[in-house]
């Protein structure tokens, strides 16, 4: 396998904080750099540029769509695409195994699930069911897509999908203010989404005995999703603090798991209690 099968592709949004990082944890891998950006105001471009990437520039509709359009502005010579954000890193282990895998990829493989690690004011958070967290980032384009949703988005591949053994990091880097901030906005997506009725079909389909990704949707849409309003948000971090033993994850934990797992979800229906509230 050469570097023009592999690309790797990033959406960016004034991410020269983070971006070389993630740029010097993929130099172990054989690869094209693809960039996405929509619109930022910092070097994000020049950083990305000077990187050797090709650059593609669009406006932000959502995540989903945004993915998609990026993969189709690949060039068709790409055999596998590695979807990343900014504020992603590979650890060592993971690049090698992926520099590996991607050698002699297997012919009846079309997709591979990373585990995400997850560190939030300089902490792993190991435990409250958050780690191992499996996402679905590296496959064959002409076999996947980002699925159909407003907020928290995954890929689908219509073909065989197999596990990779190490660890990606999403580093939460942002000052707590601007990162409930975009959780305030990403509540009003989640309120858009389960307001939706004329979903496409590109949609990951709960299954508690599927992958881990069809698992988890399962436990989102078949149980979180049909408990009680508000009443729902304070079960999911009992659930995760003290069942599935966030605690240990010290005080960055108890923020992590209460802002999270809690003060999130409680914001989400708040926000389809008022919409509610004002059609009625």
């Amino acid at each position: 396998m050469t570097a023009s099968d592999l690309a790797i592709l990033v959406l960016t949004l004034d991410e020269e904080a983070n971006l070389p990082r993630l740029i010097e944890s993929i130099r172990p891998i054989d690869h094209r750099l693809f960039v996405m950006d929509s619109g930022s105001s910092d070097r994000t471009l020049d950083i990305a540029r000077d990187a050797g990437a090709q650059v593609f520039t669009h406006a932000f509709d959502d995540y989903g769509s945004q993915r998609n359009r990026a993969q189709a502005s690949l060039p068709d010579d790409v055999g596998w695409v590695l979807h990343l954000d900014a504020d992603e890193i590979l650890t060592t282990a993971l690049a090698d195994e992926i520099a590996s895998l991607m050698e002699s990829p297997p012919v009846d493989v079309d997709g591979f699930m990373l585990r995400q690690r997850t560190v939030f004011m300089g902490r792993w958070i190991k435990h409250g069911g958050h780690y191992p967290s499996y996402h679905l980032r590296l496959f064959r384009p002409e076999k996947g897509r980002c699925e159909d949703r407003l907020y928290d988005q995954h890929f689908l591949v219509d073909g065989r999908v197999e596990r990779l053994d190490n660890d990606y990091i999403d580093t939460v880097g942002l000052p707590l203010a601007r990162w409930t901030q975009r959780h305030v906005k990403w509540a009003e997506l989640e309120a858009d989404e389960f307001a939706r009725t004329n979903r496409g079909v590109a949609r990951v389909k709960p299954v508690f005995w599927g992958t881990p990704i069809e698992r988890r949707r399962w436990l989102r849409e078949r149980l979180l999703m049909r408990g009680p309003l508000f009443g729902r948000a304070f079960i999911l971090f009992l659930y995760r603090y003290f069942l599935r033993l966030g605690f240990l994850d010290g005080k960055e934990g108890l923020i992590f798991h209460f802002l999270q797992g809690c003060w999130y979800r409680f914001l989400v229906d708040a926000t389809i209690f008022e919409r509610r509230t004002r059609e009625s």
